[in-house]
């Protein structure tokens, strides 16, 4: 074990000396990008395996009809997940794209080295024995933890690792739905990392390259493939257009339900309660509705397969699908609880995300939307498969905020790219509907309300990369409020500084004292045994406390106009100062690396 420790530090040296010599910096992440691709594409081919591989053996001798194991293989699943991420890996490993964002924004874009392979573990149980999430989300954490610990591994600074980061997961997304444009997209998008000549190599590099894996592993087809087309017309785009907008109340509907759900499982203390709430529920509704068991790209392909009856195989339903009143309501069904399955999937100790969850939505509004008005008869015809494409594109650009990616991925996924145009119109429409309701995505809410989300706004963005402890200064001489005036004096003749901190014994925090507060009489020696700090002391135009971000931190200093705030804990001790000209001069630095070109 020594000897390999030994041997792995002696080829990192190595490859530090050659880039020292050959290359340059941004040669060298390209390289970087290079490999995260690679490692990427395995991770993302390595997870889709595991899940079909177990869910093919707890499910292959399935008949139509009600099947009992529905009852049993969810519960168990998300209980294998949780003990492994409770006991094993002893971190929480949920919401995997939130935890990039929080990496990217307060975390100096470092991911723990356990998520390189964690999220791989813990969601395949979860999603293969029935765990109504996606495997997306979390090849993403993982994607991105490689290629953040890769940086690490040679001391790379914060703005490389950031670029890494991204690498990874845009690898992710490209390797598991082989669509190398939507990997590129989700790091604009929905990671929020700003494209510069510096950065979109890199990028470049890591989804071609996890796509390019895929694509010899998996074969040159789309992820999902149609048993016929139907070409698009333009008679058809006022029914696109009101797809687009029931797309994004269906959207605000899957987002809402989601975030409602969470909340209720966060009332648990005990993870025994929420593992048999989130277990149960989730078992239940899957025995009813088993198209909800896992990501449900089966069921999608049904619909592109023209195959709608065999959406109700396995249900107790499958005998009146025949029934369009049955059928109608089972898919309006899938839809309402869709985001509630995915919540207790994770409330309940699994492991996965909502990028599959918003798909499987998508595509059953656009089918469910073309069904009912073909039945009624208000279009000549409407192709069920085309608008569900739409749909999809649709509901996963609302719940993201994230259009373009929306319709590269539905394209990219299924080789529609003749659907172009309505695809756009659809996921315009549905982003714009959401963002008059909900301005952050499933994603980012979280991180907004605590301040801490990153942006494409750069000021706000460079000020998220910042962090209070940078900045504190101990510099600052502290007086108590029993010391007299001319030992004040003493004070101030051998500093430079001209605010003073007044803090009792124990280092709580009661005042300061400035210059100017004591400009008058500093000169009057009369003065000097009979004043004390007590009486010049007065209250800080604002506290700072550790818990806010560098974006509150700046709004105090310009809505105070003073120069220097002190720094309180909760429990009201001093910490220190902070100065602004010092997170000035940090803040131009930071710019000029993060808008390098």
């Amino acid at each position: 074990m020594r000897y390999l420790y030994k041997t792995w530090l002696e080829s990192i040296h190595w490859i530090k000396r050659f880039r020292e010599k050959h290359l340059t910096q941004h040669q060298f992440v390209c390289l970087l990008a290079f490999f995260t691709g690679l490692a990427g594409a395995a991770a993302a081919l390595i997870l889709k395996n595991l899940i079909h591989l177990i869910e093919h053996a707890l499910t292959y001798t399935f008949t139509n009809g009600a099947n009992w194991p529905y009852l049993i293989y969810p519960v168990v699943g998300i209980l294998l997940a949780g003990l492994f991420v409770r006991y094993i890996i002893k971190d929480d490993i949920g919401h995997g794209v939130t935890k990039v964002l929080y990496a990217i924004s307060q975390r100096k874009s470092i991911i723990k080295s356990h998520n390189m392979y964690s999220s791989v573990v813990a969601s395949s149980v979860t999603i293969g024995m029935g765990g109504s999430v996606g495997a997306e989300a979390p090849v993403v954490l993982t994607g991105a933890a490689i290629g953040s610990n890769l940086g690490r591994i040679f001391r790379l600074d914060q703005h490389t690792l950031m670029i890494l980061l991204g690498c990874g997961a845009a690898a992710g997304i490209a390797g598991i739905f082989k669509a190398p444009i939507a990997g590129l997209l989700f790091t604009i998008e929905v990671l929020m990392l700003d494209l510069t000549a510096y950065s979109i190599m890199p990028l470049l590099i890591s989804s071609v390259t996890a796509a390019s894996i895929a694509y010899i592993f998996e074969g040159p087809t789309p992820m999902f493939s149609f048993s016929h087309t139907v070409d698009f017309t333009v008679e058809r785009i006022p029914w696109v257009i009101l797809l687009g907008i029931i797309c994004g109340f269906a959207s605000l509907y899957f987002t809402r339900s989601t975030f409602w759900a969470e909340d209720f499982f966060r009332r648990f203390r005990s993870p025994w309660s929420k593992w048999a709430v989130g277990g149960i529920f989730l078992s239940f509704i899957i025995f009813i509705l088993p198209p909800l068991y896992g990501e449900g790209y089966y069921f999608i392909q049904q619909i592109y397969n023209g195959d709608f009856r065999h959406i109700l195989v396995n249900s107790m339903f499958y005998e009146q699908a025949d029934s369009i009143w049955v059928f109608g309501l089972f898919i309006f069904l899938l839809i309402a609880f869709k985001a509630f399955a995915t919540a207790a999937t994770c409330g309940g100790g699994g492991c996965g995300g909502t990028f599959a969850p918003s798909l499987f939505v998508g595509n059953f509004v656009g089918f469910l939307f073309a069904v009912i008005f073909n039945r009624l008869g208000f279009a000549s015809y409407i192709p069920e498969p085309n608008f569900a494409v739409m749909g999809m594109a649709a509901v996963m650009s609302g719940v993201m905020h994230a259009p373009l990616m929306g319709v590269f991925l539905s394209a990219e996924l299924t080789g529609r790219f003749d659907l172009f145009l309505p695809l756009l119109i659809a996921s315009t429409l549905s982003y714009g509907v959401i963002r008059l309701f909900e301005p952050y995505s499933i994603y980012t809410r979280r991180l907004a309300q605590k301040g801490e989300l990153i942006t494409h706004h750069k000021d706000k963005a460079v000020l998220m990369l910042l962090h209070i402890e940078d900045f504190v200064s101990h510099e600052y001489e502290v007086v108590s409020p029993a010391m007299v005036l001319g030992d004040l004096v003493k004070v101030v003749s051998r500093s430079e500084h001209n605010t003073y901190p007044v803090c009792a014994h124990d280092g709580t925090f009661l005042g300061i004292i400035t210059i100017n507060e004591m400009r008058n009489i500093m000169f009057q020696p009369r003065l000097y045994e009979r004043m004390r700090v007590s009486d010049l002391m007065i209250g800080p135009p604002a506290v700072v406390s550790p818990d806010m971000s560098m974006v509150q931190v700046m709004n105090l200093f310009d809505t105070t106009g003073v120069w220097n705030l002190p720094l309180v804990d909760n429990s009201g001790h001093y910490l220190g100062m902070l100065q602004k000209t010092k997170i000035y001069t940090t803040y131009r630095h930071v710019l000029q690396d993060f808008s390098e070109d």
